[in-house]
């Protein structure tokens, strides 16, 4: 069985890259830095030395990236059986200050990604085992706060792009799952002064997912929230 993830070296991706190949599971995972990428495929060898592992320098903004990734995968693996839409970036700031660009950047990254990468690897998904796309959004997904500013917006989008995709793809069979965290130990919070219990363990993320695929095949979790048992910082 093979998984793609985008964005896969840090944070949640990295966290679903080791439980999934801790299950024996095939990665194929792509990020932008190759050093990255390197560390992460050693990772995944000494958890499980039998998985296969593609890895792939990427700028999932740009879509003859993402189209040479999947396809890239498809040479490598034969089929994907999971895509996980991982990758994004966070840039804070209000809609009437945050520098020129920021949008499209934000849209680029966050949701355009998942849209080229969903549309490269429907067609090696079709007639898979137990198919199933998982679009990592955000709680930014359904409240918007004080400089969430265009984040918010494409995090708003991805969760319109999983319920639109969510109906087209059930004749096919494959399910689709929106997952909305919340404050998740990432980059993002680096250097915080937060205690540590108030945000949550990308593990714990990575776990969720592997529940939900794990249901048997008459079953799909359409959107899962979590958050820090404190609640939303």
């Amino acid at each position: 069985m093979n998984v793609v993830i985008t964005g896969a070296t840090k944070g949640i991706g990295k966290s679903i890259a080791l439980r999934f190949a801790s299950e024996g599971f095939n990665i194929a995972a792509c990020a932008r830095n190759k050093g990255d990428l390197d560390h992460l495929s050693d990772e995944l060898k000494e958890i499980n030395p039998a998985v296969e592992v593609y890895t792939a320098r990427t700028d999932v903004s740009k879509k003859e990236d993402v189209y040479k990734f999947i396809n890239g995968t498809v040479q490598k693996m034969g089929s994907i059986d999971i895509l996980i839409n991982n990758a994004g970036v966070y840039l804070p700031g209000k809609i009437t200050e945050e520098a020129e660009g920021t949008l499209e950047k934000l849209i680029d990254t966050n949701v355009y990604s998942a849209y080229h990468a969903t549309r490269a690897a429907l067609p090696f998904m079709e007639g898979g085992k137990k198919p199933h796309i998982f679009n990592i959004c955000s709680i930014a997904s359904i409240i918007a706060y004080p400089g969430g500013g265009s984040y918010t917006i494409s995090k708003f989008a991805m969760l319109g792009f999983s319920k639109v995709l969510r109906e087209e793809l059930k004749p096919q069979g494959i399910r689709v799952t929106a997952v909305m965290p919340g404050a998740t130990w990432t980059d993002s919070w680096a250097g915080v002064d937060l205690p540590h219990e108030r945000i949550m363990e990308a593990r714990d993320i990575a776990d969720s997912i592997y529940s939900i695929y794990s249901l048997g095949p008459t079953a799909v979790v359409e959107e899962i929230i979590i958050r820090p048992q404190l609640g939303d910082l």
